[in-house]
C-alpha cells in the first residue's frame, strides 16, 4: 500500500487519497479512465508504452543481435507452402516456428501476420474445434498473406538446453531475485515478438507496410502488448483477452508493475489510431466486450477521429479462437491488408492436417550445441543489464543529460511515481506555517504504527518538518499471486510518500527550497526520491546491498531496482544538487554517484560520511548549503 503522510492531506489538501487497503489481483475489476482530450490520451499512451517496456526489462531496448535465422524443410500443400524456422532473439536462445506462404499467387510482396498462440497443451500445433493455429495460418496463406506462427517459451521447440520444456513456461524468471532485474517471462516473450516482427520484416517477399498480429488468450495478450510498443503493426486482432476483469493468469502475462495504474483495456487502446479488431466470447472473461471493453476503446478511436478503424465482435462460445471467430478475423484483416480479397477465401476452406513431426523444428527435442541453459541465460540477462547501466553512467556534462533523458522514465516506472521535472514549479494559494526553507525529515518507526502527524520546528527562515511512517510488515509477501503486477511494494510506497509530500510542498508559495532527509530505514527511499528535492541527506544504513538477497525484504524491494543502478539512479537524476550520504560504513556503493558529480565538476556538492550523524549535524550541513 502507498504511504501517504497525513501532512499531505491535512496541510495541503490536494485531493490525494490512499489506495484501497485490500491488495488488487488479476481479477479485480478495472475502470477505463476518463480522457478529455487527444493530448491527454497521447500522454497516457506514452506512459503505457514506457511502463510495458520497463516492466518487461526492455528499457532501454537490448541490442538487436543477428537473428541467424534458418528457414528449411519446405512442403508444398494445397494453396500454400509451410517451412520450419528457428532464429535467436538473444544469442544462445532459440525461437521455433512455422512460416506459411501463398502458393501460386506470384512473388509478392505480401502482407504478413504474426500468430502467437495461447495456452493450448499442444502449443502452435493446436488443431481443435475451439481453436487451431495452423487453420488460421493456412487460411491467411491461401488468401495471399504470409503467416508466421511461433512458440510461447517452453512450448514445442522453444526452451533452454538441458531443461524440461514443461517446467519452463511457468518457471522462467519466477525467483524473487529475478524481479529485481526485471527478468520475467512476459519480457522474454515480448522480446521474442519484437524479433519475430524483425524476422518477418526482413523477408524479401513481405510488404513491410502491411504487417499485422493476431493471437488468442495468452497470444491475445502478446498481440496487444506488441501493438502498444511497436508502431510497425498496421493492424492487430487480440482474441478473447481484452477484459476489464481477468487480466491474464500466467507468468507470461503478468510482468511486475505492469497493471498498477493500467488495465488490458488501456493497453489495447494504446495501439490507436492503428486499425484494431477485438473479439470476445460470452463464455469467458470477455463476455462484456460489447458493453464495457469495446465502447471504452472505441471512445479513444473516436477521440482521435478514426472511429472506422476499430471494431468489437462477440460470439456465443466459450474461451476460443474457433472457425466462427477466425472467419470474422479473416474478413476484417482481408479488407485492410489485401487490395482485392477473394470473398470465397475469407471463409475457411477444408485443409489436410500435417503430422506434428512435419512441423517440428527440433523433433528430437535437442537444441543446437550453443543453446544456453536457463541458468546461463538468466546470468546473461543480468550481465546485459549491468553493462547497459555502466554505459549510461555519465562521464561528462553531455553524458549526464543523456542519462537523465534515458533513465527518467525507467526511474518513474520502476518506482511507480508520476512525478516529472515540469511539476516542480507549480504554485497555488495554500495557507501554511512554513518558512522559506523547509527541511522534511522522514523516519521509519519500527515496531509501532505511526500516526503520520508531522512535528514542526521553526528557526529563522527554516522550518523543520518531522514525519514518521510505519515500518513495512516483515511478514508481508510481495511475491505471490502476481502481487507486484497490481500493487506497489513497501519500498515503492515509502518513496511515493516522500515524493508526494515534497511535490505538495512545491505548491506552497512561500517555500523556496526543500531539503529531504531520510533517517534510518527512510534513508534509502529518500535517495530514490532525490529528484523531487533541492538537496537530500541520506542515511545509508551501513549496508552494501551487494547481494540480491538483501533486496527482497519489505522496505528494500522494488521490481527492476537493479536495472536502475539499485539506489544510484535517483541521485544521478538529481545531480548536481547537494547530496549528503552518511552512515555508509565504507560499504554503501557510491562510485557511480561520485563519477557523475566529477563529470560535471561538482564534487563539492557531494558529501560522503562513513559514520552516523545526529540531527544537529545534518541541520548544520543544511545551513551551510
Amino acid at each position: 500500500m502507498r504511504v501517504l503522510p497525513a501532512f499531505l492531506i491535512a496541510l495541503l489538501p490536494l485531493g490525494s487519497m490512499a489506495e484501497e487497503t485490500a491488495p488488487r489481483t488479476l481479477n479485480t475489476p478495472r475502470e477505463f479512465p476518463t480522457i478529455e482530450s487527444r493530448a491527454a490520451w497521447e500522454a497516457r499512451a506514452t506512459e503505457i508504452r514506457e511502463q510495458i517496456l520497463v516492466s518487461c526489462g526492455l528499457w532501454p531496448l537490448p541490442e538487436k543481435t543477428p537473428l541467424k535465422a534458418t528457414v528449411f524443410g519446405k512442403l508444398e500443400c494445397d494453396g500454400y507452402t509451410v517451412e520450419k524456422v528457428h532464429f535467436q532473439p538473444y544469442p544462445g536462445f532459440y525461437l521455433g516456428g512455422n512460416l506459411y506462404r501463398p502458393l501460386g499467387k506470384g512473388a509478392g510482396p505480401f502482407p504478413a501476420i504474426l500468430n502467437p498462440h495461447g495456452h493450448w497443451e499442444n502449443g502452435r500445433m493446436a488443431d481443435e474445434e475451439a481453436g487451431s493455429i495452423r487453420a488460421r495460418c493456412i487460411s491467411f496463406a491461401r488468401q495471399g498473406m504470409i503467416a508466421f506462427s511461433y512458440d510461447m517459451v517452453g512450448y514445442n521447440d522453444t526452451g533452454f538446453a538441458g531443461g524440461d520444456p514443461k517446467k519452463v513456461h511457468r518457471g522462467y524468471g519466477t525467483q524473487p531475485t529475478d524481479q529485481l532485474w526485471n527478468i520475467n517471462e512476459m519480457g522474454l516473450q515480448t522480446w521474442n515478438s519484437i524479433r519475430a516482427l524483425d524476422f518477418l520484416e526482413g523477408l524479401p517477399d513481405v510488404d513491410r507496410k502491411r504487417l499485422a498480429c493476431t493471437g488468442e488468450s495468452g497470444g491475445g495478450t502478446q498481440t496487444f502488448i506488441l501493438g502498444a510498443i511497436d508502431g510497425r503493426l498496421a493492424a492487430q486482432v487480440p482474441v478473447v483477452m481484452v477484459s476489464h476483469s481477468m487480466q491474464g493468469g500466467c507468468n507470461c502475462e503478468n510482468a511486475p508493475g505492469l497493471r498498477i495504474d493500467y488495465s488490458n483495456m488501456e493497453i489495447a487502446a494504446a495501439a490507436a489510431p492503428r486499425p484494431q479488431l477485438i473479439v470476445g466470447a460470452t463464455g469467458d472473461w470477455t463476455k462484456t466486450t460489447m458493453e464495457v471493453e469495446g465502447p471504452a476503446i472505441a471512445g479513444i478511436y473516436k477521440l482521435l477521429g478514426v472511429e472506422d478503424r476499430f471494431k468489437a465482435e462477440r460470439f456465443n462460445f466459450g474461451h476460443n479462437y474457433n472457425q466462427t471467430s477466425r472467419e470474422a478475423v479473416y474478413d476484417w484483416l482481408g479488407h485492410r491488408l489485401l487490395e482485392k480479397p477473394d470473398p470465397a477465401l475469407l471463409k475457411e476452406q477444408p485443409y489436410k492436417k500435417l503430422p506434428d513431426e512435419d512441423l517440428r523444428v527440433f523433433p528430437d527435442g535437442k537444441l543446437p550445441a550453443d543453446a544456453l541453459t536457463m541458468e546461463q541465460f538468466i546470468a546473461a540477462r543480468k550481465e546485459e543489464r549491468k553493462q547497459q547501466w555502466q554505459k549510461l553512467v555519465p562521464t561528462d556534462a553531455a553524458g549526464l543529460e543523456r542519462f537523465k533523458k534515458t533513465m527518467l522514465p525507467a526511474w518513474r516506472h520502476t518506482l511507480q511515481t508520476d512525478w516529472a521535472p515540469d511539476l516542480r514549479e507549480s504554485k497555488r494559494a495554500v495557507e501554511s506555517p512554513l518558512k522559506e526553507n523547509v527541511v522534511v525529515s522522514f523516519e521509519v518507526v519500527e515496531g509501532e504504527e505511526a500516526k503520520g502527524v508531522p512535528e514542526f520546528e521553526h528557526s529563522g527562515q527554516t522550518s523543520l518538518v518531522k514525519v514518521k511512517t510505519s515500518a513495512p510488515d516483515p511478514k508481508a509477501d510481495e511475491f505471490s499471486a502476481f502481487f507486484s503486477t497490481y500493487n506497489r511494494s513497501a519500498l515503492q510506497g515509502l518513496v511515493s510518500g516522500q515524493i508526494e509530500l515534497c511535490q505538495g510542498l512545491r505548491e506552497v508559495p512561500q517555500v523556496k527550497r526543500i531539503v529531504l532527509v531520510g533517517r534510518g530505514r527512510a534513508g534509502i527511499p529518500a535517495l530514490l526520491a532525490a529528484p523531487v528535492a533541492d538537496a537530500v541527506a541520506v542515511d545509508c544504513g551501513g549496508r552494501s546491498f551487494a547481494g540480491d538477497e538483501e533486496l527482497i525484504s519489505p522496505g528494500f524491494f522494488a521490481p527492476g531496482l537493479r536495472g536502475i543502478g539499485t539506489f544510484s539512479c535517483g541521485a544521478l537524476l538529481a545531480a548536481p544538487r547537494p547530496l549528503l550520504l552518511f552512515n555508509t560504513d565504507g560499504q554503501f556503493p557510491t562510485a557511480d554517484i561520485e563519477t557523475a558529480y566529477r563529470a560535471v565538476g561538482q564534487e563539492k556538492q557531494l558529501t560522503i560520511v562513513k559514520g552516523r550523524m545526529t540531527q544537529e549535524e545534518i541541520l548544520k550541513w543544511v545551513a551551510e548549503l
